[in-house]
């Protein structure tokens, strides 16, 4: 089936990175969420895109963005650089603070599998990040640099992920901001068993509501 996009959201283009994303804010948002995909997705992922509709209909805007380029998503090398997709990330969030729509709202990290490192690892060197939340994670590919983080960080796992449960619990250790790790109940790795991605959307929307409506403290470069 081919995905439409949803009315509520408009496509843009973050330059000089040439890479695309959908932007969608309701009135009065009391925040801005930017989506750091997983390998192999990005902003046509359905899955991602239902729940920016659940943060939409809550209250925050969302930006759902290629973190690659089609040309490189061709070097299996470019989805597991987290450095390149932190780098990227950062230009969205730059996009965001550029863009009339959105430059007055404090923005969160909605981060899956590669992606939870890299929004960590593009976190840690900011204070103008509200929060962040990793849906199935991988947030120790950014090990080194989580006791640097100040973000409060939400991680969400399945309880049928058990590699990925040990590797979140490592790292909520590591880190040493406002944190809680949730383990999901009957959940795999992608959450796709019925009512788990519910689960995911009320965590992940009660977390940002709490931490995207307060001002944004001024911003430290990376």
């Amino acid at each position: 089936m081919a995905f439409s996009i949803p009315r509520d959201v408009e496509p843009v283009l973050i330059e000089p990175e040439a890479i695309d994303g959908f932007f969608g804010a309701p009135a009065g948002a009391s925040g801005l969420v930017i989506f750091a995909h997983g390998s192999g997705s990005g902003r046509f992922s359905p899955r991602n895109n239902n729940v920016a509709a659940a943060l939409r209909q809550g209250g925050l805007a969302t930006l759902l963005v290629d973190l690659l380029r089609p040309d490189e998503e061709l070097d299996r090398r470019n989805v597991f650089d987290i450095d390149l997709l932190a780098t990227r990330l950062l230009a969205a969030k730059r996009w965001s603070s550029e863009a009339p729509a959105a430059s007055h709202l404090t923005v969160g990290f909605f981060g899956a599998s590669t992606g939870a490192g890299a929004a960590l690892r593009a976190v840690h060197a900011r204070s103008d990040i509200g929060a962040v939340v990793s849906r199935g994670g991988r947030p120790d590919l950014a090990m080194e640099v989580l006791p640097m983080v100040r973000a409060p960080t939400l991680l969400l796992v399945g309880s049928r992920d058990g590699p990925v449960i040990e590797l979140n619990r490592r790292a909520y250790d590591a880190l040493t901001c406002k944190k809680q790790l949730l383990i999901v109940e009957g959940a795999g790795h992608l959450f796709e068993e019925p009512g788990t991605m519910d689960e995911v959307i009320r965590h992940a929307t009660d977390w940002f509501v709490e931490h995207l409506g307060r001002p944004a403290e001024g911003e430290r470069a990376p």
